[in-house]
Parts: C-alpha cells; structure tokens; sequence
C-alpha cells in the first residue's frame, strides 16, 4: 500500500494497560480521544501454594510486545499510518513485585502479585518492631498501614527467602520494580541500556516512599531493610523516560506512566479538588481527587498520589476506598450457586425483579472491611420468603454493589468534608444499566457513566501526549470531542433510599459475629483480622472459591 492512501488522522497515541489478568495495547486518536483499535493478551497466573499469587515477568512482557505488533498490524489494515503514533503510556497493576538480574535482563523470581498473601509472617515479625504494634505507623509518611498488600513487604519476603535474589543484590545485580519498571527498563533497551525508573503514582504504592518529599524514604528502606540502590528512579507521570527499542514502534518515547487506578482518574478527568471515580471491576476502587493537599481518613481510606503531570508540575493527591466484593458476586452466583448461566444475565434477572422483595446480601464472603474491619463477619443473604426467587437474590446481589459504595462513598465524604454531588463511573460492571440506576438510587446523586469505557488506557495516553517534548494532547476536558456521558439520574426519592439503606446496615450486623479466631482450621484467614486493608485479602478469597482459582481480573 502506498503511503499517500494511508488514512490522515493527525497524531496518535499508544497505551498500554498492563492489567492482572491480561495486556492490552490501545490507540488513541490524540486530537478527540477516540480509540482507533486494540489487541488483548491474557495473562496466566501461578498459584503454587494457598494464598500465593504469581505471574511471569517474562510473559507479561511477551503480552505487552504481541499487543503492540497486533495492534499496528489492524492500524495498517485499516490503513492507518502507524508512523502518526508520536507517544506512548503505560498504565499496571499496582503493587505486584518484580526483581530481575540487570545483566542477564532475566527474571530472578515470578512477579508477586497485589494480592498475594505469602507475607502475613513478614508483616507480623515487622509490626513487633513498632511500638504498640502500630500498623499505621508509618501512614503520614506513606498513607499507607502496614500489610501484606504493598509491595515493601513482597520484596523483603524475596529478599528473606530467594537465594538467588539475595546472591543477585550482594553482587550489585539486581534491581526491584513495580510492573510498570518492569516492562519500561526491557522496551527502552533492557541489559543494553534500558531506563530503571517508575512514577510517584506506583512508587506511592511500594511503601518505601514518602508521598510528601515526592523521593524513596531512606528510614523507611532501613525498616524493611532495603538496599536503595536496587530501587528505580522516581519520575513524574508525564515526561519523556526513553525510547521504544524493540518492535514495530521502535524509536517512538514512552513518555506516560500510572497506576491503574491513577490512571481511570486521569482517563475521567478528575483534575478538579473533591471530583471522583469509582471503577467497578472485581471489586470496586473509589478514588477522590483531594488537590495538592495529603489528606489523611479517620474512616479506613488510603491516601495516595493521584498524579503528578509532568516535571515541573504539582503533585495531586487522592483519597482512596476499596469495595471488596462487585463484579465477584455475579461469578459466585453464576459459578457456585448456578443462578446465572452468564455474567450479563444477571442484569436481566434483576430487570424482571425490579425489587429485592426484601430480600438482602451482605457478600462478606471472609469479613467486613471498610468501615466496619470486622473479620468475624460471613456472608448473609436474609429476608427470604417463600415468594423470593433467583430475581430477587440477582437484584439484592447488585444493591449490595451499590450499598457497600455508598458506604465508602460516605466515609469519604467524612473525611473530606465536601460532599460529592455526582459520581464518575468506569469499568466492565458499568455496562449494567439496572447497577447504575440502583447506584444513582442509592447515593442519591447522578452516576456519570463515559461513553468510552477504557478510561484506564486514555489516563495514560493523556499522561503520555501531553509530555513535554511530545505535546500532542490537550489535557482540556473540552477538546476531547469524542468522549461524552451517559448520566444516571435518582429515581427514588431520598425518604426510600434511606429506608433500604438502614435496612442493609441491619442486615450487615446480622452478619457479624459468625467466625471466631479459635482453633483455625489449615487455610482459615483469621490470621488477617488485624489488617486495615481488607480487600486484597477478600479478592484472593473469592479467587480460591471453587475446584480451582478464578482466572484473575484486572483490578
């Protein structure tokens, strides 16, 4: 094909979006944010023992490297000019924990994924080093507790229990990084040259840094007994790191990095103090724009950094809720009850109900964490009557999605005083219409669903086009004509959401109490009960329900 018959679209950027059950790589027209085209890899998780997740660092990044070539080959047959991709992001899973050998470029052990629990033992022999066994210790530096989910404690446990890791860094040889460094160091070059670094969004989430000076805390690293010199360096989320060696895009700067998380936000375009998104996925992960401002939660939230948009630009941070059990109890119906032959049934069953009928679900499959922290707690599903059918329990599984939002939605609003007046939404679960209506119903508030669901790729494509350097992308919520909203507005009136709502807190502290800490059975997870953050703990749970785990979802 000559190149003058090529399609003409102006500047294009790339996303990859590195997710805990697949890859993806997007394209993004740069000018209306429309997307272009895609390819999808899965990815295989290991699970070697109860508890312990794993992935290989090695195919994550054949995922990500089959994604780019797939992607410019559909480009090409579209007859899109892939030469007009000027940028590159890359958007991962948090927290997961790689260590390679920087001459060799291999892998010293598998990735350690956020939702891994082998470190319980690591966590309890540091928490004895506190005074009182304070696990929020540390949380004005990091915004984080001490626990199993952040990825200081997954590197210690590989520092404590892989000899060649060990071997690797008395040598000078190996180097940490979340997913993100990870695949950043092999495109840029790899053991020939490749940029060690990451963003302050992911190094947030390490609990080596702190969130304030914006760089790794050096007593921080002597509490967990971590050599600095193996840690990346620390960037903005929008600059240029390097360049593409390898593939199709070879010579083209990657030049956007976030988390996940930060990214949706981005990709949402919660620039301003007080806007938010929740993303639905198996579970649910609200995030509150909180400014430039730290704010800390006396209601069990996380603070993090929501992004920090280029070198020379402020940092902004965020309040951040988790919801352990969404897209997870539509599997627990559809896989262990049997009430769904597919996921989206569910919503059509719910349509036909219209109601619970009084019926309620309180999914604490393995405790009750924000606000409550109770692990005695066990999943109830209670108002049953002979009249109650499989509508009303797929109806009473999807408010239960909705309540257990407003439930951080309201801790959230405690925190920062500021009520939301509307919420964002992104994620596979927002295809639902019946959710996002009972969502509305129950917040009382619109629910602003974006015409373009893959808001976790467009975070990183803005990140990476308005680069310094690159400069192709308005970070002008106005200018991306291709992005509009679908707008759920309350259809209750308030009197009646409250009732339902005082109703599920009834049934919630009917929940309590079932499971005690005596005489714990092999895999019991009372073990956890201490833990602040309780939705890795509940999303590894429900990946083991079953003959087998769930193949993962990305977070």
């Amino acid at each position: 094909m000559a190149a003058s018959d090529r399609m003409v679209l102006g500047p294009l950027v790339g996303s990859i979006d590195q997710g805990t059950s697949s890859s993806r790589f997007l394209v993004f027209n740069a000018k209306t944010a429309e997307l272009l085209s895609h390819h999808q890899v899965e990815i295989q998780q290991k699970f070697p023992k109860e508890g312990w997740v794993e992935q290989d660092p090695n195919e994550i990044l054949k995922s990500v490297l089959e994604c780019v070539e797939k992607t410019c080959e559909k480009l090409q047959q579209l007859n899109i000019d892939i030469t007009n991709i000027k940028a590159i992001g890359v958007s991962n899973q948090r927290e997961t924990t790689v260590v390679w050998d920087k001459t060799t470029g291999e892998p010293l052990y598998n990735a350690i994924v956020w939702l891994d629990l082998r470190t319980q033992s690591t966590v309890d022999r540091l928490l004895k080093r506190i005074p009182g066994n304070n696990k929020s210790f540390f949380k004005f530096r990091t915004g984080l507790p001490l626990c199993t989910y952040f990825s200081a404690v997954k590197l210690r446990w590989l520092l404590d229990n892989v000899e060649e890791i060990r071997k690797a860094v008395d040598d000078g040889r190996a180097m940490f990084g979340t997913v993100d460094s990870w695949l950043i160091w092999c495109l840029t070059g790899g053991k020939n040259g490749g940029v060690h670094c990451t963003d302050v969004t992911n190094a947030s989430r390490t609990m080596l840094f702190n969130i304030h000076s914006l760089d790794w805390d050096p007593e921080l690293c002597q509490f967990f007994d971590i050599p600095m010199e193996i840690l990346p360096k620390v960037r903005s989320s929008s600059e240029i790191y390097g360049l593409m060696k390898m593939g199709a895009l070879t010579g083209v700067p990657i030049s956007g990095c976030l988390g996940d998380q930060s990214a949706a936000l981005v990709g949402q375009m919660c620039f301003q103090d007080g806007q938010a998104k929740n993303t639905y996925g198996t579970g649910c992960f609200l995030l509150c724009n909180t400014g430039q401002k730290s704010v800390f939660s006396d209601h069990g939230l996380l603070t993090t950094i929501a992004y920090k948009l280029g070198r020379d630009k402020p940092v902004c941070y965020a309040l951040e809720g988790s919801v352990a059990i969404a897209g997870a109890v539509v599997r627990w119906l559809r896989d262990n009850l049997g009430i769904l032959q597919t996921s989206q049934e569910i919503e059509t069953l719910a349509a036909e109900a219209g109601t619970s009928y009084g019926c309620y679900f309180v999914p604490a499959f393995s405790g009750l964490y924000a606000p409550y922290w109770e692990p005695s707690a066990r999943g109830i599903i209670c108002g049953l009557t002979q009249f109650t059918n499989k509508n009303h329990i797929a109806f009473a599984a999807l408010e239960a999605v909705c309540f257990q939002t407003r439930e951080i939605l309201d801790a959230m609003n405690k925190d920062c005083g500021i009520p939301l007046n509307q919420l964002q939404v992104d994620g596979g679960m927002t295809n639902n219409k019946v959710l996002m209506q009972l969502q509305s119903d129950i917040l009382c508030i619109p629910v602003v669903k974006p015409s373009m669901p893959e808001t976790t790729a467009l975070g990183a494509a803005m990140a990476a086009g308005a680069a310094e350097g690159v400069g192709v992308w308005s970070l002008n919520p106005g200018d991306l004509t291709a992005v509009t909203c679908e707008r759920f507005e309350p259809q209750i009136n308030p009197e009646e959401s409250e009732y339902r709502y005082a109703r599920w807190k009834k049934a919630v502290m009917k929940s309590m109490g079932w499971e005690t800490s005596e005489a714990p059975s092999n895999g019991d997870t009372s073990i956890f009960c201490s833990l602040p953050l309780g939705f890795f703990v509940m999303c590894s749970m429900i990946m083991l329900i079953g003959s087998k785990f769930v193949s993962g979802t990305d977070k």
